[in-house]
């Protein structure tokens, strides 16, 4: 439960250590917990913040962690050396750093003495999707958000809404917490999307808004048109510093980034109706694709389906 506890902690500063994984730390001794961290932004590591919370009660406890430990300088001092020097006696870390400048933490406690743990642990995963993502395929994470209906229509006639109140708020959350979002040429020129995310907190400000298209923008529409192979564009964003993408198009561009392989997790509203005709969720694909993962869960009158493509 401890490392629940500092996943718990980590999602609750609304990832404040962006571009920087924003990782939780908890300190436990003699079965109760003696301090937490979470990275702070600009400044100390979760461990760091953990550990000078706990001053003496850290010798001999341990540590759960979501990400290893640093064991680089970089604008801090090695949280490995840190960990070392404060006489913490183990370690359990959520998930290796894929990082090839900050990894190596786990060895260097090893070497000290110190007991260390890796448990993969899925939360944790999901916690450091888009970072890991980042640096490990060089693009950003891609969420592909649709709200189709129970026949996998993504319109329905005389509805300007698919889907119901609740989870289009859920969807200004979601473009909230990502770095991008982005639609389709087609999208872009038919809806004239704001993808902003609206009445609610944005504590990171808003999201880059992008359209992927050949052609032409329509006048006045405020979205950045990225007009190369999508693979090329998103290595691009990614030097850019976008770590996590928001896909919001119709069928053919999901069909065009999925056939690309360029979809890291799916997330779609459905809600109870039949539209009886009308674009489908997907345009046919070149092949299939299995997903991972898959949760099911009401929001308001609809259904959220979330499903991996490539686990993170």
């Amino acid at each position: 439960m401890s490392l629940a506890r500092a996943v718990e902690l980590a999602h609750g500063t609304h990832q404040r250590a962006h571009p920087k994984p924003t990782v939780g730390a908890v300190l436990v001794r003699d079965g109760a917990t003696v301090a937490e961290g979470v990275t702070e932004a600009g400044g100390r590591h979760a461990e760091v913040v953990a550990l000078a919370a706990a001053g003496d009660r850290a010798r001999g406890a341990t540590m759960y962690v979501t990400l290893e430990p640093c064991a680089h300088h970089g604008s801090t001092p090695p949280c490995a050396d840190a960990i070392v020097a404060a006489g913490v006696a183990r370690v359990v870390v959520g998930v290796t750093d894929p990082n090839p400048e900050a990894a190596g933490g786990v060895a260097v406690l090893r070497d000290a003495g110190v007991g260390v743990e890796v448990v993969d642990d899925w939360a944790s995963r999901v916690l450091h999707e888009a970072w890991r993502t980042w640096v490990v395929r060089g693009r950003p994470f891609v969420v592909y958000k649709a709200a189709m209906t129970v026949d996998a229509r993504l319109e329905v006639p005389g509805r300007r809404w698919v889907s119901g109140p609740e989870s289009r708020r859920l969807v200004h959350e979601l473009r909230a917490q990502v770095d991008a979002v982005a639609v389709g040429g087609g999208t872009a020129r038919a809806d004239r999307p704001r993808l902003d995310a609206r009445d609610v907190d944005t504590p990171r400000g808003q999201p880059r808004r992008l359209a992927f298209s050949r052609g032409p923008l329509p006048d006045g529409l405020e979205l950045e048109l990225r007009m190369g192979e999508l693979g090329d564009e998103l290595h691009a964003l990614a030097e850019e510093g976008v770590q996590s993408l928001l896909l919001e198009g119709g069928p053919t561009l999901a069909a065009s980034f999925l056939d690309a392989d360029l979809v890291d997790r799916v997330v779609v509203f459905v809600a109870p109706v039949l539209a009886g005709d009308g674009a489908p969720l997907i345009a046919p694909l070149g092949s299939a694709h299995a997903l991972s993962h898959l949760t099911a869960r009401p929001v308001g009158e609809d259904v959220l389906l979330e499903a991996y493509v490539h686990e993170p």
